[in-house]
């Protein structure tokens, strides 16, 4: 209603001041690794921030499975015992599927006893050009499968045509459709237009009750950029010193080495502190990261670079 109107008409005066931007990302790209002896126990650590996913045409139940057993076994035994590792259970922090496959992967997970929630995409991904009605309904069915996430997409048409009133009430909309379900919203920042969208965006997100604010679905051209993640973590923090709401953030798309993985967690660390630095407010959204973590982490452990045999993929 008017009430809305009202309280929405600061998000058009907003600025992004995107050299300042582009500088502190310069900076972050410019450091250097975390040391060596402590690089394990982040690389261990980023594990269990993965969101272990695959959004393919040709998913089966057969890859769900595969998928849902090397997020409840994301690390060889003997790397972890090597490590003193192996009974601190850890897994990654969700699998994420199509909403076909949310089935697939809740009864894939429950035969390998593991209780970690099945994150499904929803309205309309990628592109969210669907009817609202049927976004709505594609929540409410991956819910009632059993999805306990719901990462649903924009509509970028409305940034892009400046409707804030439009995009905090269809976000609204699939908060409710999520009934118990936590509700991690793309923004799809590729394809807002600039920098100052992206934080008018991440705001309206917030507002209208995201749990998570997630930067890509993976299939635009470009994901997941320092320069964006820069901004969407200014807006998480300012929304948390404006209401006292913390809401997490993920990152999605083309992070693919153990390396970046670092450099996602400590940008985090830096920009949020802390107390961001668990799966509750921190995700990775990933397919083939892991195989690289597990890579590197069998070279911490036996000083020599695993051949292509020794860790098959799931």
């Amino acid at each position: 209603g008017k009430a809305h109107r009202e309280d929405l008409s600061w998000i058009s005066k907003i600025q992004v001041n995107h050299p300042a931007v582009l500088r502190r990302a310069g900076q972050i790209q410019a450091r250097r690794p975390v040391k060596k002896e402590w690089q394990a126990a982040w690389l261990l650590k980023a594990v269990t921030f993965i969101d272990l996913t695959t959004l393919s045409g040709d998913d089966t139940s057969c890859n769900v499975q595969r998928l849902c057993y090397k997020a409840k076994y994301p690390i060889r035994e003997d790397l972890l015992k090597a490590l003193n590792m192996h009974d601190k259970g850890i897994t990654t922090a969700a699998v994420c599927v199509y909403p076909a496959r949310v089935c697939d992967a809740v009864k894939a997970l429950k035969a390998v006893g593991c209780d970690i929630p099945v994150a499904s995409v929803a309205t309309g991904f990628p592109a969210g050009q669907t009817h609202l009605k049927t976004r709505l309904e594609e929540i409410r069915l991956a819910v009632e499968d059993g999805a306990t996430e719901i990462d649903v997409v924009i509509s970028r048409t409305l940034v892009l045509t400046g409707q804030w009133e439009a995009l905090y009430g269809e976000i609204r909309q699939f908060r409710k459709a999520c009934g118990e379900a936590h509700l991690k919203t793309i923004l799809a920042t590729g394809e807002l237009g600039s920098l100052t969208n992206v934080y008018k965006a991440s705001m309206i997100a917030m507002m209208a009750g995201s749990d998570f604010i997630k930067t890509s679905t993976g299939k635009e051209t470009v994901n997941a950029t320092f320069p964006v993640a820069i901004v969407m973590l200014r807006a998480i923090r300012d929304f948390f010193w404006k209401t006292g709401n913390k809401v997490g953030f993920k990152p999605a798309g083309g992070i693919r080495s153990a390396k970046d993985s670092l450099a996602w967690l400590s940008l985090v660390k830096e920009e949020l502190g802390d107390e961001w630095l668990k799966p509750e407010l921190f995700r990775i959204g990933a397919s083939t990261l892991l195989s690289d973590i597990e890579r590197q982490i069998y070279h911490h452990v036996t000083g020599r670079y695993a051949a292509y045999h020794d860790l098959p993929m799931s």
